[in-house]
């Protein structure tokens, strides 16, 4: 395998090797081809989308084969259409064939993420809202994951634990109060870690606002509580919209004033893309 490029690098070895592990060997290929035999292969395009995951689709073969040599004719973000033949791969048969379902659970995956994210975007573009994502990724593949959201235009939130404090009701709950959670956690880090806290109600964001908060997050509150939070807050911090964010609310919520919309659902409910691989002459 190559050099690959950032977020790829950091994780795709090892998915990659227990992806081929849990599917080979394969009793197939070897059976209906002769060895040194290969095989001309198009990934091609059957829905509009936004496609990602192309140097693990890439990655694949060249593990498999050494000599395999792939053409990608399109780039993680780019907008597709239909037809379209975003890669081609040359390759030993037994090595294409065995390759062929795991190359392309990470292209029609990570895809289906950038295009739900695109969708997103593009339903709160002309406010100056960003679409956020959240840690509801697949154990393991959080950084591939959160790769497609950026991919498909949007804004990454924490990538784990370790990027920020945040303050959310069971922290809250089981320290009494904001105030006490915000005091405890600034006792241990001071003022240099960034934190966020979640508020459940206009009173709570006045507390984090009383605080000095920088980061609150509006968790599933109506509009109209939306509006007077923002109305509250009146630029003294930025403001996220959480919970229950569809793509059919997310231009409303937006247009109440909120700096951020996070949606769980690009990580955890986004459909594949549709795309296939197909053995040419």
């Amino acid at each position: 395998m190559g050099a690959l490029p950032d977020p790829y690098a950091s994780c795709l070895p090892q998915l990659l090797a227990a992806a081929l592990a849990e599917d080979l060997p394969d009793l197939t290929a070897p059976a209906v081809f002769e060895a040194g035999r290969r095989l001309h292969a198009v990934l091609r395009v059957k829905a509009a989308g936004v496609i990602c995951g192309l140097p693990a689709f890439a990655a694949t073969f060249e593990l498999l084969d050494g000599a395999s040599e792939v053409i990608l004719h399109s780039a993680d973000g780019d907008h597709v259409q239909p037809g379209l033949v975003a890669a081609e791969v040359r390759a030993d048969a037994c090595a294409l064939l065995a390759g062929e379902r795991t190359a392309l659970n990470f292209v029609c995956k990570l895809s289906g993420i950038a295009t739900l994210t695109a969708a997103y975007v593009d339903a709160v573009a002309g406010t100056d809202c960003q679409v956020l994502d959240t840690r509801k990724t697949t154990p393991g593949w959080r950084r591939l994951e959160k790769h497609a959201v950026r991919a498909g235009g949007g804004t990454n939130h924490r990538m784990g634990l370790y990027d920020a404090a945040m303050l959310k009701d069971n922290h809250i709950d089981a320290a009494g109060s904001i105030s006490r959670a915000v005091d405890l956690v600034r006792a241990r880090h001071g003022r240099q870690v960034p934190l966020v806290v979640e508020c459940r109600t206009l009173g709570h964001v006045r507390e984090a606002l009383a605080c000095g908060v920088g980061h609150i997050m509006l968790d599933n509150m109506d509009l109209a509580a939306m509006r007077e939070a923002v109305q509250e807050v009146a630029g003294r911090a930025r403001v996220e919209a959480s919970g229950g964010v569809r793509l059919d609310t997310a231009r409303v919520i937006a247009s109440t004033g909120v700096d951020y919309i996070s949606v769980g659902a690009l990580t955890h409910s986004a459909p594949a893309l549709d795309l296939s691989l197909k053995v040419v002459p």
